[in-house]
């Protein structure tokens, strides 16, 4: 069995795990970062994508409103190749409390958040789709992030400074003697061994999996289970975010997220993290109730749906979760009685970096480290094998730089043969398995209006060529692929999406005999 030794391990492959890797990293820390899945595959690969100005917090969780302008600042100006700055606009409509909406830019100017009243005719000039009720309107300084790129530029020059990754791996436990966490075995999914992994701290930066990760140590943490489920229309919307002026509720926020707008979100307590999956009706609730703000949402076609969870913590005895502060919880185990183990948890994406920062504060004081964190002040490089996230990219250099043997393998997203290329050499880099779901999670393809239908094929044929999956490898990575996809489009099978889905039951069924 072989043993890894590291001054860090890191639990947790979302932003926060693959900030404080980078955060460290530029302290000049080793560690080695440990996901069971593959990077964001909890809440940070399941939002809304938004760059919080703050404003939404204003009003009843004014520490965290502070939070997210402060940090939404620093990311506009250290990480803007991860950022659309498309401003955003609060709205109130008919039926909403007046007076909510007269106290807000008194809350927003009392946090320090820039706030703008303007007439709601002018509001509904600058984005047409606005409800003609709309009786008030604010502007403020929301943003679109991509936090798949985001995660991958903090993590790529972590590993470029000596840290490593381990992607598929997972805690199997931890082995606690005389107050420390001795060693961590790591089981490695896909070939089923087990490693060893001791390291001087362990920080476990695990989300909605922090309760059970801190168990293994022996340790309870109080965490709620909260499931926010999306809506991904097959266009964008509008050019801002926009805002459903009222307390935090289901259905109060479209984002737009590239080529498309994001719409969301609901909040739902949940028990268990075994099966997290929109539902049909919920999809029906979020279009229903949204549809006050922007009546088009109505009649508009939509590709996906998906779910997250978001780790709240606080006490299980209250009813509503968002009366929980959506504020980040850093927890020094040592006064429970385990000395190297520090959790981190809660909080939202647009403050992921403060929580990588005061983490990597505490373990430095743990381990005698004086050196300042630099992420406050140093850019997140941008990376060419990170950019194929991005909406639009891909055709836009396609065409400046068209080769007649560039192919296009995803034609809704227009992703060539060349993206692909530097999507797997950049896997190869974080030692990560080759696979459809991978290459989606690093690039566009399956997330056009075929949702992988026919890129889907063509990327395993390639897969295929270039040797990178062998016999029936192909076959079963692309049943993999195209489950994950069936999850997010069952929940709105209607209209044109169920005759999609036909089509390309009968294309995968018919043609490939594959039982989907």
């Amino acid at each position: 069995m072989k043993t890894h030794k590291t001054q860090v391990l890191i639990i947790g492959g979302g932003a926060t795990g693959t900030g404080i890797s980078r955060d460290l990293a530029l302290r000049g820390i080793q560690s080695i970062l440990v996901e069971k899945g593959d990077l964001n595959a909890g809440a940070s690969g399941a939002n809304h994508g938004l760059l919080h100005s703050g404003a939404r917090y204003a009003a009843k969780d004014p520490v965290a409103a502070r939070e997210c302008h402060e940090e939404g600042q620093i990311l506009k100006k250290n990480a803007p190749q991860c950022i659309e700055n498309t401003g955003g606009i609060f709205v109130a409509v008919k039926g909403d409390d007046e007076n909510y909406a007269a106290d807000f830019p008194g809350h927003c100017q009392a946090c320090g958040i820039p706030v703008q009243t303007i007439d709601p005719k002018d509001a509904r000039e600058i984005e047409p789709i606005l409800s003609p009720d709309t009786f008030a309107a604010y502007l403020v300084e929301d943003a679109a992030i991509d936090p798949f790129r985001l995660s991958l530029e903090n993590i790529t020059q972590a590993i470029e400074r000596g840290s490593r990754l381990m992607l598929h791996a997972r805690v199997a436990g931890l082995n606690v003697q005389n107050r420390r966490i001795q060693s961590a075995a790591v089981v490695h999914s896909r070939s089923g061994e087990t490693c060893i992994i001791e390291a001087e701290h362990v920080i476990n930066a695990g989300g909605a999996w922090a309760g059970d990760i801190a168990a293994m140590a022996g340790l309870s943490i109080d965490i709620l289970y909260s499931k926010g489920s999306l809506l991904i229309t097959d266009n964008r919307l509008a050019t801002r975010v926009i805002n459903r002026l009222r307390p935090s509720s289901d259905a109060d926020i479209l984002v737009p997220g590239g080529t498309v707008s994001i719409l969301g979100t609901t909040s739902i307590r949940i028990d268990s993290l075994d099966s997290i999956r929109p539902r049909v009706d919920e999809m029906d609730y979020i279009i229903d109730t949204a549809s006050g703000m922007v009546p088009e949402l109505k009649s508009t076609r939509y590709i996906r749906a998906y779910a997250g969870v978001r780790p709240l913590v606080g006490s299980r005895s209250m009813d509503d979760d968002r009366a929980v502060s959506r504020g980040w919880a850093l927890i020094d185990h040592a006064t429970e009685g385990v000395e190297n183990l520090t959790t981190i948890t809660g909080g939202k994406l647009t403050t992921y970096r403060q929580m990588a920062e005061k983490t990597s504060d505490l373990v430095c004081a743990k381990l005698g480290v004086t050196a300042p964190c630099m992420t406050h002040t140093q850019p997140l490089p941008s990376s060419s094998s990170t950019r194929w996230t991005e909406a639009g990219l891909a055709p836009k250099l396609w065409f400046k730089h068209h080769n007649p043997e560039d192919l296009l393998l995803c034609e809704c997203e227009m992703v060539p043969k060349s993206a692909i290329d530097a999507v797997i050499a950049s896997m190869h880099k974080q030692d990560a398995p080759i696979s459809l779901r991978g290459i989606g999670l690093r690039s566009r393809i399956g997330k056009g209006t075929c949702q992988g239908a026919f890129c889907g094929i063509r990327i395993t044929a390639y897969l295929h060529e270039c040797g990178q999956l062998r016999q029936r490898a192909g076959i079963q990575d692309l049943q993999s692929f195209l489950d994950s996809r069936w999850k997010g489009i069952r929940p709105i099978l209607w209209d044109k999406a169920q005759v999609q889905e036909e089509l390309q039951e009968a294309v995968h069924c018919g043609l490939f005999g594959m039982e989907l």
